[in-house]
């Protein structure tokens, strides 16, 4: 959520904001209901004062003027009945559309419409060089009998999967080998609730649109949400609450399955387990004072490559744009992997892994503050999230990467002692 004072001083930043994240909202209107809100609270307060007045006046009235007095009363408690009723219909409007805004990019995003904007920064890693011709996961992974989309589809429907064998040691490898290196990092492991209650999830602010509410799980009859992603009950945890500056930047490391409908991807890999309805994802999430927010994003991004680098596995790191970027996100740096066998093994880039400032759009709307040094009114905290490991896209980066001609594929080296001494995935 924005400041209501920031968007009140500086009109022509909103609206040059909403027009680069391609935005449709009148904000001529909402800075007039604003005011239409703002006089009606006056008015509110002031009936009330008036009325609180008259009850002592009715009490030292003498008795023959009581009866005018207390009609006046009435008439008065009537308008300020009328204004109430007037002044919630305001706050209610004014706070939906309130939601509907999105965050303010920062200056470092680059403007532009879609994903075919987003800028390249840099390629990290030497890609493999085959004597074969590169098969894409899938082909492998089911020579492997490793991957089993055919029964999934029959037990859960498309976009699930079963992982078989020594891939599901792989999977926990990744897991194990992650929370080792940012445990020494300073982040703290969490296992968290997959489930989380419908304001929470309004708090991170990605429930407001109709568009955002098609992408969830939502067990209505609960009120409760399945995550999309585990920051999304990881950050609620601090609602409400007054951070100590000298427990700043708080880090946690967060491992949980993720659920997303996929709901604007249809037609879209619709095979195999790159974009699913189900995935297991370890999640980095930092709570910071606002003016370190910028270098946090660049160490979450940081950790994201040398994870990457641990893998020795080939990337390259986007700069999304302003129309790509999600509604809470003020900036937005994504990593993809180099898939050599996507594309009839001509390969492709495909994302593993997102690092967020969403600076304090989502602490103003869960309200969770720290209070500076020497004390003084607490402030909004700045809020990062980043991707460890995208657990079903980083199985399937090793399995492209590190294929062999007869078929196997090697593990890499990192999580060798992670998979109890098991080098390679061949057949039973």
């Amino acid at each position: 959520m924005l400041d209501i004072k920031f968007i009140r001083e500086n009109p022509d930043t909103v609206k040059k904001a909403l027009r680069d994240r391609s935005t449709e909202f009148d904000l001529d209107y909402f800075l007039d209901l604003d005011e239409r809100r703002r006089a009606k609270i006056q008015e509110v307060d002031d009936l009330r004062g008036r009325q609180n007045k008259f009850a002592d006046a009715i009490a030292k009235s003498p008795a023959d003027a009581r009866a005018a007095a207390i009609e006046e009363s009435r008439a008065l408690k009537d308008r300020l009945g009328h204004a109430e009723f007037e002044l919630k219909v305001l706050e209610e409007e004014f706070d939906g559309l309130m939601r509907r805004l999105p965050n303010i990019p920062l200056s470092e995003t680059p403007v532009g419409r879609d994903e075919r904007d987003n800028i390249v920064l840099r390629e990290v890693g030497t890609k493999p060089r085959f004597d074969f011709v590169p098969r894409d996961y899938m082909a492998i992974a089911e020579d492997l009998g490793l991957i089993d989309c055919e029964r999934a589809a029959k037990v859960s429907g498309s976009r699930f999967g079963y992982i078989v064998g020594d891939l599901v040691r792989l999977e926990f490898a990744l897991v194990q080998f992650a929370f080792d290196y940012l445990a020494k990092k300073g982040f703290i492991p969490m296992a968290p609730p997959v489930m989380v209650r419908e304001e929470m999830m309004a708090g991170m602010g990605y429930i407001d649109t109709p568009e955002d509410r098609e992408e969830r799980y939502e067990f209505e009859k609960d009120k409760l949400f399945l995550v999309g992603t585990s920051e999304q009950s990881i950050v609620p945890m601090h609602a409400d609450e007054v951070m100590d500056i000298k427990d700043l930047p708080r880090r946690y490391a967060a491992f949980s399955t993720c659920f997303r409908r996929e709901a604007g991807s249809y037609g879209k890999d619709t095979k195999g387990i790159l974009r699913v309805h189900q995935f297991d994802k370890v999640e980095m999430v930092s709570f910071v004072k606002p003016e370190d927010s910028k270098q946090e994003h660049e160490l979450l991004l940081a950790v994201e490559e040398e994870l990457m680098a641990e893998l020795k596995l080939p990337y390259r790191v986007v700069a999304l744009c302003t129309g790509d970027i999600a509604r809470p996100a003020a900036r937005t740096i994504d990593i993809e992997a180099w898939l050599p066998g996507q594309n009839g093994g001509m390969g492709e880039y495909r994302e593993t892994h997102s690092s967020s400032n969403t600076t304090d759009f989502q602490a103003r709307r869960l309200n969770i503050k720290y209070r500076p040094d020497g004390g003084g009114k607490p402030e909004f905290v700045h809020i990062l999230n980043g991707t460890g490991f995208a657990i079903g896209r980083t199985l399937i980066a090793i399995i492209e990467n590190y294929q062999r001609e007869d078929g196997t594929v090697a593990i890499p080296e990192a999580l060798h002692k992670y998979m109890g001494g098991i080098q390679e995935i061949s057949k039973p």
